[in-house]
């Protein structure tokens, strides 16, 4: 579970009548993060902040949401409640809360006029818990889908799946939201998949996504950071075929709480095992 990373609390909304929801993951003071968009149709705010040569290298919460881009709003809730408890980076205004969120494509899935807005991102703030975690078909996961590539027909349920790793006081953990174009790889069959052309812009180019968060207790850099979730999105490609298509907008993000020292090699190794397990232990019935 990724809260075995001590200080890290993740909380849902779900709409489970329209299939849509968010999920937030809450960091301790001083985490640190970047990350990574490999897909060709990403919904993203704040990633930009998360590239190493950029100035600001905390991160105070990560928002998972339905919605597609307008589940974005969800930040903003997540934002208030941030600043309301004084966490943010400091300003001479005040604190401004550093919320990074992500997107995937559930609006044909219930009702599309539902999506998560700020009051439903502070309501997974305030259900955000250190401990046990509902996976599946909530949260982020509640109208996720997979195996688009055959066409939408041959859809599947997706989810919400967790992993965690240990290498000694080491622990390298993942939540990812599994809404992907493709489908779960059979390890008993390489046949490469071949999406029949063309892909429809409109049905598929952003009716899908895989996205999600690495957390360690490794102290690291911002570059660091990178080049674990470069490493998880070699998990993904293990755990998912086709993916970082022209029809995902695949995308995670790496924090480090700075709890044990650790050299970052051993981080990407854990990391890309951790996505594929996550991946692969999302309920999907």
């Amino acid at each position: 579970m990724i809260t075995e990373v001590d200080g890290v609390r993740v909380g849902h909304w779900t709409d489970e009548g329209a299939r849509t929801g968010c999920t937030v993951v809450l960091f301790p003071d001083g985490t640190v993060a970047s990350g990574e968009i490999r897909g060709g149709a990403p919904a993203e705010r704040e990633m930009a902040l998360l590239d190493p040569s950029r100035t600001v290298a905390r991160i105070d919460a990560l928002v998972l949401t339905g919605g597609s881009a307008f589940g974005l709003a969800s930040a903003d809730g997540v934002m208030r409640f941030c600043e309301e408890r004084g966490s943010g980076f400091p300003t001479a205004g005040g604190v401004v809360p550093i919320v990074v969120a992500l997107g995937l494509y559930d609006l044909v899935q219930g009702d599309g006029s539902v999506r998560p807005g700020p009051a439903e991102g502070y309501a997974a703030c305030e259900a955000a818990t250190d401990g046990a975690v509902v996976l599946g078909r909530v949260g982020a996961g509640t109208g996720a889908t997979i195996a688009k590539w055959q066409g939408r027909d041959h859809a599947r349920p997706g989810g919400l799946g967790a992993a965690v790793l240990r290498h000694g006081d080491l622990v390298v953990a993942a939540l990812i939201a599994v809404n992907a174009y493709g489908d779960i790889r059979d390890p008993n069959d390489d046949t490469p998949r071949v999406p029949a052309p063309p892909i429809e812009t409109a049905e598929a180019a952003f009716a899908n996504t895989t996205i999600g968060v690495i957390v360690t207790n490794a102290t690291l850099t911002k570059g660091e950071c990178l080049l674990v979730a470069q490493s998880g999105h070699d998990g993904m490609s293990r755990a998912l075929a086709p993916t970082h298509t022209t029809a995902d907008g695949d995308a995670l993000v790496a924090a480090a709480t700075g709890m044990v020292t650790a050299e970052v090699e051993p981080v990407r190794s854990l990391a890309a095992a951790v996505v594929e397990r996550a991946i692969l232990a999302a309920p999907l019935p």
